[in-house]
């Protein structure tokens, strides 16, 4: 059902109130701080019917309301106002990000995002591409090879194989310079099935070989795709998310096991943008008091993960969605240029 301004502007005040106080909001309150000219009656009215389209609740120890995560998501998909980082603010947040290492850059980046609002800040480091540039094979012992591995940015990734043969170091050379120049460039999927119908036509025992690379390479490139989390102590103090044994235990579950903040960023990652996930709604958000505003990061133009904050249902978002909005834009711009 479609809300008319009276009922747009009275949920948004009562959201904007509770988000301050933490207090359920009350309609001699929501009278004083609406703006409107209405009876205490006819605000009771309305408020009756955003509570029967589930907007807002009625705690049982009060008389007042407080926004549920439906409310939320109306506040943040349209009523919301954000605002905006000053100059100062931008300029600060991209020299804390100036020209390092990726990962220190990255790590920089979760710190900022906690410190300036305060609650858990989430970066996903960047996905790494299951491509090869240069592959090498070197004998280390009878039957132990390491697999030196080369990616297109130069990155390299090694792996020590256990083999049934003991390869020369020709055979060695030879299966080099035959994945080299033959699948430089292509990922180790396509490498694989590729090379499943060209190993009829190779010597058994470098073909062996090959196929063992190609298997350790791919699973050498799919590892290391992990998340820096600053700031968890923060949500300890925010009272909404500790208040019981049991939300702490879901909270720091979360940040210990990591697979479901990573589903969840690998999503808002595909969508595009900033998302908002509030607890309540989602199957990603594990808490009904929290909430997770996160946006995809690119380098070089090409998005290749996700940074976000967690805190509770009960968040700035005006202040936190700019925050999270230009740490993506600081962040792509940092790595593009490492």
């Amino acid at each position: 059902m479609q809300l008319d301004t009276r009922a747009q502007t009275l949920l948004k005040a009562l959201v904007e109130r509770y988000i301050a106080d933490g207090q359920p909001v009350g309609s001699r309150a929501l009278s004083k701080i609406s703006g409107l000219d209405l009876s205490p009656a006819t605000i009771r009215n309305i408020m009756a019917d955003l509570e029967e389209m589930g907007y807002v609740a009625s705690p049982h120890t009060s008389a007042g309301r407080v926004p549920t995560p439906r409310g939320y998501r109306l506040f943040v998909d349209t009523l919301l106002t954000v605002q905006h980082l000053n100059e100062q603010g931008v300029d600060a947040e991209r020299m804390r990000l100036a020209a390092q290492q990726p990962q220190k850059i990255i790590a920089n980046a979760a710190q900022m995002l906690s410190s300036l609002t305060q609650f858990a800040g989430v970066v996903q480091s960047p996905r790494r591409e299951s491509v090869f540039q240069q592959i090498e094979f070197l004998r280390l012992s009878e039957r132990r090879i390491l697999l030196v591995i080369v990616d297109p940015r130069g990155d390299v990734q090694n792996r020590l194989l256990h083999t049934d043969v003991d390869y020369t170091p020709a055979q060695l050379v030879q299966s080099a310079n035959y994945l080299n120049q033959n699948f430089a460039g292509l990922s180790f999927d396509e490498v694989r099935a590729r090379l499943a119908g060209e190993l009829r036509q190779l010597r058994d025992d470098i073909g062996g070989l090959m196929t063992v690379a190609v298997e350790a390479g791919s699973e050498a490139m799919a590892e290391g795709e992990d998340m820096v989390i600053a700031g968890e102590r923060n949500l300890l103090s925010v009272s909404d998310l500790s208040s019981n044994m049991s939300s702490l235990r879901q909270l720091f579950e979360m940040f210990e096991q990591k697979t479901g903040l990573m589903q969840l960023l690998d999503v808002s990652s595909r969508a595009g943008g900033v998302q908002i996930f509030i607890g309540g709604e989602s199957n990603l958000v594990p808490m009904d008091e929290m909430s997770v505003v996160t946006a995809p990061y690119e380098v070089n133009g090409r998005i290749v993960g996700t940074l976000g904050v967690i805190g509770p249902t009960r968040m700035a978002y005006e202040r936190v969605i700019p925050i999270v909005d230009i740490t993506a834009k600081l962040l792509s711009n940092a790595l593009s240029h490492s």
